[in-house]
């Protein structure tokens, strides 16, 4: 078995030695047990474990608690009758001692009811103690959980990050590519965004990582636009500034010539033409 040490550190054998665990989830550790020695050897340590707490932490009974538990048991009366001494008396008859020990019998078994009660009492407390030490390990190991899922959101980001400027590093040694800088408009005049336009084969690429636009809705998305000799040439949308892709550079269509790029927030599926009051970046060649 796989991370059986992890297992072992889970918290579910102890929950089995509570009784806590579903019949199926039961019968499963029950298996693991009669395969694994150190899951059989960590089960008996756990009951021993709780075994001692209760004997070590044990809570004597008040005299009130013995009387109302015989009274329940229905033994007072016999606990009475033997206790009860004949009158003194000055007869010459023969005294008749029981020979069956009665009372010693019964008074050790008030005695066993009193222990029984005191160590219920005991182990009520430490199984307490035990399921609330229990819920504090499984929201540690929820919250190490979430901080492990953010990591690995923080770790695919920087792999995501820095794959794209290994790319852009080698695109700008490359005398092909032409980087335009757009710089935000009056709609969002914070934003900004850069595009890469190869002068040999006249592809398009969109750059995520140096991309700063503002969140679009279920409704919108950007539109990339090329102004050739002063008309708009649709370049292809893109999805929202904060998207997830499996590439930092996206490629967009081709354009044989331009004079400016720009972009502008549009209903999904694009625009025939521009609405230029959305117009959110532009920068020249």
């Amino acid at each position: 078995m796989e991370n059986l040490k992890a297992y072992i550190e889970s918290g579910v054998l102890e929950l089995y030695v509570l009784g806590d665990l579903s019949p199926e989830e039961t019968l499963r550790v029950e298996e693991i047990a009669s395969q694994y020695l150190e899951v059989k050897d960590e089960i008996a340590a756990i009951e021993q474990a709780m075994e001692q707490y209760a004997m070590q932490n044990a809570v004597q009974p008040s005299a009130d608690i013995e009387t109302r538990l015989l009274e329940k048991l229905g033994l007072t009366d016999v606990e009475e009758r033997i206790n009860v001494q004949p009158e003194a008396t000055y007869t010459a008859e023969a005294k008749i001692m029981r020979l069956d020990g009665s009372d010693g019998k019964v008074r050790a078994l008030r005695y066993a009811l009193v222990a029984c009660i005191a160590l219920l009492v005991v182990s009520t407390a430490a199984l307490f103690i035990t399921y609330n030490k229990l819920n504090a390990a499984h929201d540690q190991i929820a919250s190490l959980n979430l901080d492990k899922q953010k990591f690995a959101g923080v770790v695919s980001k920087l792999e995501f990050e820095n794959q794209g400027l290994g790319n852009m590093a080698a695109m700008a040694d490359s005398k092909e590519w032409a980087t335009i800088r757009m710089a935000g408009q009056a709609f969002s005049p914070a934003s900004k965004m850069k595009v890469y336009w190869n002068k040999k084969d006249k592809s398009v690429l969109i750059n995520y990582v140096a991309m700063d636009l503002p969140k679009t809705d279920a409704e919108h998305e950007y539109q990339l636009w090329a102004l050739v000799n002063g008309k708009p040439v649709s370049l292809g949308v893109f999805g929202k500034a904060d998207s997830t892709h499996n590439e930092a550079l996206v490629k967009m269509q081709t354009i044989q010539e331009a004079q400016a790029f720009a972009v502008t927030l549009e209903p999904m599926g694009g625009s025939v033409n521009p609405t230029m009051d959305k117009l959110t970046v532009m920068g020249g060649v």
